[in-house]
């Protein structure tokens, strides 16, 4: 969901990091550096862009079909051999049923498999936010510190997941070695070192690696205290992305500023223990925030309960391969 900034936004909080490539300045940094994150030009797959305009004034967006090839266009014209897909559902997906996303991610992987390209496709829930942070810069500085080994745990689970994937189809290793090579380069520093690679690569300034705060982070910080005692039962993850939004960190209309130094830092997550009076959240805020709305937004995404949760959280649910 686009209320809290996509991965490309995210990356332009780092100063002077650049997403705006060419196909060539692309394609040469993957065969340099072995990495690139780039947004979507309009060298590649133009079409994409008008097929939009036309589903948004047709109604269509939420058709599975048209989700499915625009998300794969962009893939196959990017031009890699295997594809490892993370189609989230629940509270804060776009597709709000684990049938739904599963239906999406099996025509994904077939359209992946027909183009002569290894794809899977890892179904995970989004019915609580992953990691801690929402937000812009807030988001980069919590991928750093889980580069070093000392991310939340659930982010790195997915991560692992995903890259071992990444891994296996690129015919690297095996599953069952994929994550104890990924955590040897964790241990290592040579996934952090990779990343810092990919930034200078990109013109930015890879010292934020060390001083988080040479990344913009407002130092106006609001809490949202919870009104009751008892167990954190339910989360609206999209309600706690809307806050984030109205904070200034995401875009209600396609031409609005994102605000790389405002966001949430989720202090409580699903099965917690909450005392009445505790926070539940940081809110990071300019002056142009909506700190009330998002505030209110906070208050009705958390569902306390006197009870403990009966079930644990799953994170991964399915592989589609």
């Amino acid at each position: 969901l686009g209320h809290t900034g996509g991965t490309i936004d995210k990356l332009e909080s780092i100063p002077g990091f650049r997403t705006s490539l060419s196909f060539e300045e692309f394609i040469s940094n993957v065969k340099k550096h072995g990495i690139a994150v780039v947004g979507q030009t309009g060298e590649l797959v133009p079409a994409d862009k008008k097929i939009y305009a036309l589903r948004d004034a047709t109604a269509t967006v939420d058709e599975v079909s048209l989700i499915a090839s625009s998300i794969m266009s962009k893939k196959l014209a990017g031009g890699s051999d295997a594809f490892v897909l993370d189609v989230k559902f629940g509270s804060g997906a776009f597709m709000k049923s684990k049938e739904k996303a599963k239906e999406l991610a099996k025509m994904m992987v077939n359209i992946g498999k027909l183009h002569g390209k290894r794809t899977v496709a890892i179904l995970s829930s989004m019915d609580q936010p992953l990691g801690r942070m929402v937000g812009n810069s807030l988001e980069v500085i919590e991928a750093i510190e889980a580069l070093k080994g000392k991310g939340p745990e659930d982010l790195t689970e997915l991560s692992l997941c995903l890259a071992s994937y990444m891994l296996y189809l690129a015919g690297v290793s095996d599953l069952k070695d994929a994550e104890r090579i990924l955590r040897s380069k964790i241990e290592s520093g040579e996934a952090l070192e990779k990343f810092r690679e990919m930034i200078e690569a990109q013109g930015g300034d890879a010292r934020i690696i060390e001083d988080h705060s040479l990344l913009p982070i407002s130092k106006n910080v609001e809490e949202v205290l919870s009104d009751k005692e008892g167990f954190v039962e339910k989360m609206d993850t999209e309600k706690i992305g809307v806050a984030s939004m109205v904070l200034g960190a995401g875009r209600k209309k396609k031409e609005d500023e994102i605000d790389h130094s405002v966001g949430v830092e989720v202090l409580k997550k699903l099965g917690d223990r909450v005392s009445k009076g505790e926070p539940l959240v940081k809110l990071y805020c300019s002056e142009k925030s909506d700190v009330e709305t998002a505030k209110k937004l906070i208050k009705s995404a958390y569902s306390i309960s006197e009870q403990p949760l009966k079930e644990e959280f799953k994170l991964i649910h399915e592989v589609i391969e």
